[in-house]
């Protein structure tokens, strides 16, 4: 195969044209598969997307199937249009970045900001501020510019979050957390002193059957989910900080697998049953810890990654959000544990 990339002036905005000829080891290819090696950095879903959309050629003629077998000395040209401007509105926000370059950002997430445009959250969310902190150093992803959003943080949860800025890096990012290469520990402070101190959680998790807002661990439907935990800290039987390590990643995976083993996380409003009674024997300053939480007491301490493009090793760390560090404070002092 001999094939050439090229694009007006190479810019991100620029409409960019691969080229490649078929040679006698090409014969009888798939078009797509024949085009995912000529094209460095685009997925075949998205090399299927475009001969789909009319943006692949044959010896100058237009094809739109992708299972079309190309022929030794067939000349291939595929079109990859400039990045449409992405449909979320860019908005300014305030963002604390951890890490910035041309592939992409690792910010810390507060608790309270949605990662993702939703019904309900149409806007304000951690998409909208990354058009607007990233501007033109977007590419175009799946031909929109938009950030790369890989995994996700709930509303309520804070930490350490990355988004890619170009397709190949998401590309090798997605495929990193597939193949559970990306490091995730999380803090959470959790009612009650899990036993053993140390132990892992497998449990696949779905949709509650009696209650469809909610996930849980289920017998039969969901997906495979496995959480390490340790407790870090035990402040006598009341509660405890213990820190979790993601293998899998699924919709609510800590909140749901603590909650399964009896000790959910302190201010999750949909895991951790309100009951009054353990609430009025804490102290007031416990008390008044819990209620001033901005969200659950679980926080993305740690990210690692293999940097998709220099191939360097990253790790990222967080220190607890302001509400959970005064609330592990306040359960010090209640129950004598030192700091």
């Amino acid at each position: 195969m001999l094939f050439s990339v090229q694009s007006a002036a190479m810019t991100r905005a620029d409409a960019i044209q691969y080229e490649a000829v078929a040679d006698a080891q090409d014969a009888r290819e798939r078009l797509d598969r024949f085009l995912v090696r000529a094209c460095a950095g685009l997925s075949r879903m998205r090399i299927k997307a475009l001969i789909a959309d009319g943006q692949a050629r044959v010896g100058g003629g237009t094809v739109t199937d992708p299972s079309y077998r190309v022929k030794p000395g067939d000349r291939v040209a595929l079109t990859v249009p400039a990045a449409v401007e992405a449909a979320p509105e860019a908005q300014a926000m305030p963002l604390v970045v951890a890490y910035e370059d041309d592939d992409l950002i690792v910010v810390d997430k507060p608790a309270g900001l949605v990662v993702h445009p939703a019904p309900g959250n149409p806007d304000r969310t951690l998409v909208n501020a990354l058009l607007a902190h990233c501007g033109d150093s977007l590419a175009g992803i799946g031909g929109v510019r938009r950030p790369g959003i890989v995994h996700r943080l709930d509303k309520d949860t804070s930490g350490l979050l990355v988004a890619a800025k170009t397709a190949p890096a998401h590309a090798a990012l997605v495929a990193a957390f597939q193949a559970r290469e990306v490091e995730r520990r999380y803090q959470a402070v959790v009612w009650g002193l899990p036993r053993p101190a140390q132990g892992r959680i497998e449990g696949a998790i779905g949709r509650d059957p009696r209650n469809r807002k909610k996930m849980a661990v289920v017998s039969r439907g969901g997906k495979a989910a496995v959480t390490d935990y340790a407790v870090a800290r035990a402040f006598a039987t009341t509660a405890a900080l213990a820190e979790c390590r993601l293998q899998t990643g699924r919709t609510h995976q800590i909140r749901v697998h603590m909650a399964h083993i009896g000790h959910p996380v302190v201010g999750d409003p949909l895991y951790a049953r309100a009951r009054g009674a353990r609430l009025k024997a804490l102290p007031e300053a416990v008390r008044a810890a819990v209620a001033d939480l901005r969200g659950q007491a679980l926080h993305a301490g740690l990210l690692a990654f293999v940097h998709p493009t220099s191939g360097r090793k990253l790790r990222f760390e967080s220190a607890l959000p302001d509400d959970m560090a005064a609330l592990v404070g306040a359960l010090q002092a209640a129950t004598g544990v030192p700091t």
